[in-house]
């Protein structure tokens, strides 16, 4: 069950299916995780984003911890950018949750320039997995509230 639930039921071995590599499949499980964000926000408002994104977070640490010690950081487990995804969109519907969700893949992708980012990757095991998307999840939301409050 665990390993069913890092792939996010597949979703992170969509790509190793397609073209034999797992390298992209944490956007694939981003952009599955996505809509379930935006639905949650329109159904219950930033109260339910902020539950959601603790649950999902509370299961992406369980199903890492438990694929971990075999897997290590394997590109399939994406049930972390899950977690990242649902962090960032918190309190945002439309164009400002689609920005909120490129920004996410943006500095969970270059990690380095965004501090904590890089160090949260660097701890070990399941913790290193789930907390950089956490904390790229956290960086993606500021900056698009900023966006959302300037612009939209």
């Amino acid at each position: 069950m665990a390993r069913l639930t890092a792939s996010m039921f597949g979703a992170g071995l969509i790509l190793r299916k397609i073209r034999g590599s797992d390298a992209g499949s944490g956007t694939v499980g981003g952009l599955v995780a996505f809509p379930f964000a935006l639905l949650i926000g329109e159904a219950w408002g930033w109260p339910g984003q902020l539950i959601a994104s603790l649950i999902v977070t509370a299961v992406a640490s369980w199903s890492a911890r438990a694929v971990a010690a075999t897997e290590g950081d394997a590109g399939w487990i994406v049930i972390d950018e899950a977690a990242g995804t649902f962090v960032s969109t918190i309190g945002l519907l439309g164009w400002p949750a689609v920005i909120a969700f490129g920004l996410f893949r943006l500095v969970d992708i270059t990690k380095r320039p965004f501090p904590g980012v890089y160090q949260a990757d660097s701890m070990p095991g399941a913790t290193g997995i789930v907390l950089d998307d956490v904390v790229a999840g956290l960086w993606a939301l500021g900056i698009a509230h900023l966006i959302d409050a300037t612009i939209f």
